[in-house]
């Protein structure tokens, strides 16, 4: 039985871990939506199956569908992948999805924090979110874990930690008026600190997605390991993300972890700036309560959008001159851990997000 819990992670001797800290499962969620999946999500799937199949190289990974896609995903997804029924209102199990906790004896626990859409009915990128804010307590259940109820808004790709302390996030979107306007930046702090159980936050200025998730932070920085990082990087002063990376280097550059240490800080070269077209745009259905897809948006071509496994690490491939460069940064960053880069996630890229904002990991207990 999952139970609901009044007291708060840090206060019960609960942290979230690293990513690179062991793995008990990874979560997806199947894409379906046609006003967000060209070509009625097809592509996509063929995606997500593939990005699917190259984690459970190295881990187990469930599959949360809806009730209409669950025959069409259990054909297209190899038996060894799991498949459980789960209603949601689209597929970014890193921003709707549980956050697990644990403590030193190995329980696992669920934070259940507020979800509204990346911003709500301010700036929000779809309406209703109803279904997405149940996936958590959904989770839980499925996997018998207690929960806490986190008393604030917050996505999971908006934030990186580094299992001892350490929170990476952006100013612009923790502190955008469609997440939390009645808390301040204190007040927030205070939430992470509790629910998380942290004691350092580094405060990046601006992610390099404003449109789409008001900048999270995992377009642009992560913790490779305690104490070393990976930033999204150009060196070309015409690329639209020159100057985020470059103030968010200046910034790390004179940061300290919570343990007092300098960040040693790797630089993974993103992809060349991009915009959508006319056709990939036009096989995406309009539905009132939506934001639009509109050809000559930009598009966010980070590797850093990556997701770490045991003893892997799988990455996008978007068919640029830098891909086979991120494979060789990566490999030079996780030196214990292979590399797969899985093909055509550009199609993922089109709605706003990448490998990491479709997968969230379960520590192992």
């Amino acid at each position: 039985m999952a139970r609901t819990l009044d007291s708060t992670p840090k206060a019960d001797g609960f942290r979230m871990p690293g990513e690179f800290e062991p793995h008990e499962q990874t979560w997806i969620l199947w894409p379906e939506r046609t006003d967000t999946w060209r070509m009625g999500a097809k592509p996509a799937q063929k995606v997500f199956t593939e990005v699917a199949k190259a984690i459970n190289q190295f881990e187990p990974v469930t599959m949360g569908v809806s009730t209409a896609q669950y025959r069409n995903a259990r054909h297209q997804l190899p038996e060894n992948i799991r498949v459980v029924e789960i209603s949601y209102n689209d597929s970014w199990m890193r921003d709707c999805g549980p956050i697990f906790v644990k403590n030193d004896q190995g329980e696992v626990r669920v934070v259940n924090w507020q979800f509204n859409a990346w911003g709500g009915l301010y700036d929000g990128l779809y309406f209703p979110w109803d279904l997405d804010e149940q996936v958590p307590i959904k989770v839980a259940e499925i996997e018998r874990l207690d929960h806490y109820d986190a008393p604030m808004v917050l996505e999971g790709g908006s934030f990186n930690v580094d299992g001892e302390g350490t929170l990476l996030t952006t100013e612009e979107c923790l502190l955008s008026p469609g997440r939390n306007p009645n808390l301040s930046k204190a007040e927030i702090e205070t939430h992470l600190s509790n629910y998380l159980n942290v004691q350092k936050i580094i405060w990046l200025s601006r992610g390099v997605d404003p449109n789409e998730t008001n900048g999270h932070v995992d377009g642009v920085c992560c913790f490779v390991r305690p104490g070393a990082v990976l930033l999204h990087w150009t060196d070309d002063p015409n690329h639209p993300h020159y100057d985020i990376v470059h103030d968010a280097y200046e910034k790390l550059s004179h940061e300290k972890d919570a343990h007092g240490r300098t960040l040693k800080i790797h630089k993974l070269y993103g992809g060349s700036p991009r915009a959508t077209t006319k056709e990939e745009t036009e096989g995406i259905d309009f539905v009132k309560g939506t934001k639009p897809r509109q050809e000559g948006e930009e598009l966010d071509l980070s590797y850093i959008n990556f997701f770490i496994a045991n003893n892997g690490v799988v990455l996008p491939a978007f068919g640029d001159k830098n891909d086979s460069l991120a494979v060789e940064t990566l490999s030079g960053a996780f030196p214990d851990r292979k590399v797969v880069s899985v093909p055509n996630a550009f199609e993922i890229a089109l709605a706003g997000g990448n490998i990491h904002c479709i997968t969230q990991q379960q520590p192992r207990g």
